[in-house]
This record gives C-alpha cells, structure tokens and sequence, in this order.
C-alpha cells in the first residue's frame, strides 16, 4: 500500500485541527518525505476551540501554540514549516464556513505538482468539523482523493487499506501525538477543555494506518 501512495508526486494531508495530521498519516508522512515526495499540510481550522475556558490559554496563545506543535511534530518527519499551511477557521464552526473550506482546499490541490495524492477526513467522521472538511476532498484533475478514520479513536473504514507500521514507527508515533501537549493534559484550568485519554493516544497510534479510496 505504501509503494501504491508512493508513485504520487506530492500529497496534500488535509487537516481539519492542528494534530489530525499526525493522528492520520504520521508512518506514511515520514515514509514519503524520506523517499524525497512532497508533502504538504493544510490545517484548516485555528484549533482554539478545545480549550474554550481557560483563563490562561486565550484564543490567540492556543492558536500560536498549536501551530508551534504542529510544525515541530512535522519537521522531526521531513515537512518544514513553509509546507505547513494554517487556514485559521473557526475551530467548531467549519459548518458555516463550508464554502470558504471547499475553495481552500481547492487552491491548495490546484498549486501541488501532479500526479497528487489527497488525504482527507472520512465523511463517516463523528466531529461535525472532520465531515465539512471530508466534503470539501472531490475528485479534481490530476488528484486522487483518500479518506481517513479519527474519530471514533481506532475506527476502521470500510474498504480501507491498511499501512502496516513498524514497532518503532508506533513508538515515534505515539511520541509525537503526545507532543501536541495542549490536547494531551498541559492545559489545566479549564474543566470543560479537551484533553486526549491514555486510550485514545494508544488507539491513535495502532499498529496501521488506514486509507480508503473516496
């Protein structure tokens, strides 16, 4: 399945938060930026709405932490921070904002070399975020579109093709979705804020990754 996404010539990771792309396609975004493709990120909402409360964390400091998290995470695996794209939507409201996010989206697939692999959300997602961006991946000229699973943590998607990780890739993975700290526990003062459960984490980083044709 690797060597199948492979023969792209850049892919696009299509994020709907600031760690979705780590949750999704970490093994693979590592694999194809050492086989020298291109790969880019797009994070389409601003991520401040996990943490709505805290008197410490207002929007804009979790929205400039977030995207620090992100861009650490995805230089350790090849991407630099010039592929890393923030489209700073509305986290929660992407529903309203559904226009804005199939043209985004649109530009960003129309300015990568083809032939272009594009990794999506699956409209099957549980988060009313994931399904509007899920809805924004259509087929276009040159570009082949993906879905992948987030929520419910270690959903599997019907007809998914699995990318088998190493134990040492599921480590590193796991290591890096526990790095986006802001949604693994740093965030204390607010107790309606969101923070991943050990559970989550250990489904997140299972031993595949799955992708299934849109």
């Amino acid at each position: 399945m690797t060597r199948r996404l492979g023969h792209a010539r850049s892919v696009l990771v299509v994020a709907p938060h600031p760690d979705d792309e780590a949750i999704a396609a970490h093994g693979l975004i590592a694999r194809l930026s050492r086989r020298g493709v291109r790969v880019c990120v797009l994070v389409v909402s601003d991520g401040a709405g996990s943490h709505r409360g805290s008197p410490t964390w207002p929007r804009r400091r979790l929205t400039q932490e977030r995207r620090r998290e992100t861009r650490r995470v995805m230089r350790r695996i090849g991407v630099c921070a010039a592929a890393v794209t923030f489209l700073d939507l509305p986290d929660g409201q992407l529903k309203a904002h559904a226009d804005d996010v199939r043209r985004l989206v649109a530009r960003a697939a129309r300015m990568l070399p083809k032939p272009l692999l594009g990794l999506a959300p699956s409209r099957a997602d549980d988060h009313p975020d994931h399904r509007v961006v899920a809805a924004a991946a259509r087929r276009q000229m040159g570009v082949r579109w993906w879905a992948y699973p987030v929520w419910p943590a270690g959903r599997r998607l019907c007809g998914a093709q699995p990318i088998h990780l190493t134990t040492q890739e599921r480590l590193v993975k796991r290591h890096a979705i526990r790095s986006y700290r802001t949604q693994a526990g740093r965030i204390l003062d607010d107790p309606a804020g969101f923070a991943m459960t050990a559970r989550q984490i250990a489904a997140f980083s299972r031993p595949q990754e799955v992708f299934a044709p849109v």
